[in-house]
């Protein structure tokens, strides 16, 4: 599917698109603006994984392919959830979908994925709370009324897991046209006792209502179930080595399953030439359980520590978002006006259950340490359940002025957030309003059209109940939110249409971080402080003909300003590489023969705030080969981590540690119609 035509449906308007088959270059910037805007006029430092980059690298899961964005890392989510880290800052909630929240923690697919967005820096105005490093934007495949086709996927590798994909798109009518998207995927790995599966299914429809009007309405089911590794622990401050396959868990407890159903209906209209509306309606339910027996701290060369708990939880989500465009012109001085309300609510009811050991005497346990870790048995006891209702009303509006070699960008958005909860067991209710202004400025510098010299400050807030909203206590019902604010500077450089250019520089400061009290000992206040400044550079684009390349580098230097009640100032970020360098390279050898490689580079970073154990650094190189049997059946290749590293990418604190698989081969064949 052609690029430009997924880039419409996501536009109020169209944008000139010129990227072709195989091109890794996306100049959609309308995620970070909510108006049609190119990209190289974004005074922002976004990176666009696109539809050809994801098929060449043969990935099937989202944080399969934020491996190579720099300056995003990835936490192991607890083997169950995506999480990453985006300019050292942690995140399981900033996922959006089409521009709208999609906050629950779970594992996302890429089966109806057209293209991945990563906009950098704080993100209030345009996605609200949270995005303080970042926001991770997925932008859905739609139907087209244009053309019929059917595509197909398949793939196997070394470990027995395999994929199954379906794309089938038809016009029902002139302005009216069906598409099905579905995958089943089966999970394994070099990790002993670890599989899964994966089944996702959405449909969608668009209706060309008259010229000026279209609607799409879109559901997306999910159903995951795999085992939940937790890695390994750590010894004398590094991943315990030599246990990269064993589980330590109870194979027949480690378990988790995760229903998700998104529904969306979005409708667009051109009033006029210069004034355009769009409205969104999202409803999501996630249901989930997830349960493990976990490695914990207290490793030593001879025994291991376990601890154990389940968690459940049921949300849903309804988000309703509207937008108002207009081009005007005031004395020759250009303007792109954007005028946006939107609202949401969300009820969460959670539960969590922690193992006891011992007859119950005891929640951790210390058993030898062998190939595989034998569980002794264990019962259950309450520990947590809460419910909680959160609302918010926000407003926002932003101008984009053309001077014409000068444009601004200026804007504020204001946000009501209303939280309500309840500790079922510690029979705590509690409540916390916050209102909020988010101020967005930039200034972009066009010397020549193909080129722009920014610069941009921004802010947003994320309240005190973290990023997830479940539960309450007297200090995050009481205390105002943290703050980020975001200072960059950038160039962007469309040296051809087909190569683009970006550096950028920044300081990331995020405050009003809860603080030991030293006048009052077992009371916190808000005096914490972090700081990550930083450089980026990214290429992407054909090189040469024939040659598509996206190549990526990240200088991050984070670390504790002010101390916090998580570390004292002065101590290193946790998972924040200091040194980040991505690539992935695609040549096409022949009109049917092209190879690929990629490459990972992440140096040594600290596993937690505690900076007691340390990832070693690690370069990992891929290996691709296709082959275009004939214009309807494509094969490839996919070789991982070719020469067979042994390295640990990512942690939950010191002791949830995860192996890198070694080297994993897969082969696929597309099919398109």
């Amino acid at each position: 599917m052609a690029a430009d035509d997924a880039q419409r449906d996501y536009l109020p308007t169209s944008i000139v698109v010129t990227a072709d088959r195989d091109s890794y270059v996306g100049d959609d910037g309308s995620s970070a603006t909510k108006t049609p805007t190119p990209l190289i006029d974004v005074p922002q430092s976004v990176s666009v994984i696109t539809a050809d980059q994801i098929e060449d690298q043969g990935v099937t899961q989202l944080n399969q392919a934020l491996r190579f964005v720099p300056g995003v890392s990835l936490e192991t989510g607890e083997g169950h959830r995506d999480e990453v880290f985006i300019r050292g800052q942690e995140t399981t909630a900033d996922f959006y979908l089409d521009g709208l929240r999609d906050d629950a923690q779970y594992y996302r697919s890429l089966y109806n994925v057209e293209r991945i967005e990563v906009l950098k820096g704080s993100n209030a105005l345009i996605f609200g709370r949270g995005a303080g490093g970042g926001a991770i934007n997925r932008v859905s495949k739609t139907a087209r009324t244009s053309g019929s086709f059917i595509n197909g996927a398949a793939s196997v590798d070394t470990f027995g897991a395999f994929s199954l994909a379906g794309d089938v798109n038809t016009p029902l009518s002139d302005n009216l046209a069906l598409r099905v998207n579905s995958t089943y995927e089966e999970f394994n790995s070099h990790r002993d006792f670890y599989d899964g599966r994966f089944i996702g299914i959405s449909p969608t429809i668009t209706i060309d209502a008259g010229p000026d009007t279209r609607l799409v309405a879109t559901y997306a089911y999910d159903d995951d179930e795999r085992v939940v590794d937790r890695g390994v622990p750590s010894l004398d401050g590094l991943p315990l080595m030599g246990y990269d396959e064993t589980f330590f868990g109870d194979p027949d407890y480690n378990f988790s399953d995760v229903e998700v159903h998104i529904a969306r209906f979005r409708v667009e209209h051109d009033f006029s030439a210069q004034w355009n509306f769009n409205a969104s309606l999202q409803f999501a339910d996630y249901d989930k359980f997830y349960a493990n027996v976990t490695p914990s701290s207290g490793t030593t060369a001879t025994t291991t520590r376990l601890a154990g708990y389940e968690s459940g939880t049921d949300r849903q989500n309804l988000i309703g978002q509207m937008n108002l465009v207009g081009n005007v012109d005031t004395g020759g001085v250009g303007h792109t006006l954007l005028i946006g309300a939107e609202f949401t609510t969300a009820s969460t009811d959670s539960v969590r259950n922690q193992a006891l050991f011992n007859n119950g005497a005891d929640t951790s346990i210390t058993v030898p340490l062998a190939e595989v870790i034998a569980v002794p048995a264990f019962t259950l006891t309450p520990q947590r359940a809460s419910t909680s209702d959160l609302s918010t009303v926000s407003f926002y509006i932003q101008d984009q002025i053309d001077f014409g070699i000068v444009q601004l960008i200026g804007g504020v958005r204001y946000d009501e957030f209303d939280l309500e909860s309840e500790d079922l067991i510690g029979g705590f209710a509690a409540s916390r309003k916050d209102s909020r202004w988010s101020p967005r400025l930039g200034a972009v510098v066009k010397p020549v059209d193909n080129l722009s010299i920014y610069a941009s400050w921004s802010e947003t807030f994320l309240p005190q109940s973290g990023d997830q909203f479940t539960v309450l206590n007297t200090n995050s019902a009481s205390l105002d939110p943290e703050t980020f604010e975001n200072i960059e500077a950038g160039i962007k450089w469309s040296i051809r249409p087909e190569l683009f250019l970006t550096a950028a520089v920044f300081r990331l400061t995020r405050d009003n971080t809860q603080a030991p009290d030293p006048n009052n000992p077992g009371f916190v206040i808000l005096a914490g402080e972090s700081r990550v400044e930083g450089f980026e550079i990214g290429l992407v684009g054909e090189v040469v003909s024939g040659l598509n390349v996206s190549l990526g580098y990240a200088y991050l230097d984070g670390e504790i300003t002010q101390t916090t009640s998580s570390a004292v100032a002065g101590t290193v970020l946790q998972q924040v590489p200091e040194h980040h360098l991505t690539a992935w390279t695609r040549y096409d050898v022949t009109d049917r023969i092209g190879i690929g490689a990629g490459l990972v580079h992440q140096s040594s970073q600290f596993a937690s705030m505690s900076n007691n154990v340390v990832l070693p650094s690690y370069t990992r190189v891929d290996a691709a080969l296709f082959f275009d049997v004939s214009d309807a059946l494509a094969l490839q290749l996919n070789v991982e981590n070719l020469f067979d590293e042994d390295y640990y990418p990512s942690a939950h604190g010191d002791n949830n540690i995860q192996p890198a698989e070694p080297l994993n081969a897969s082969i696929g064949a597309r099919l398109k119609f």
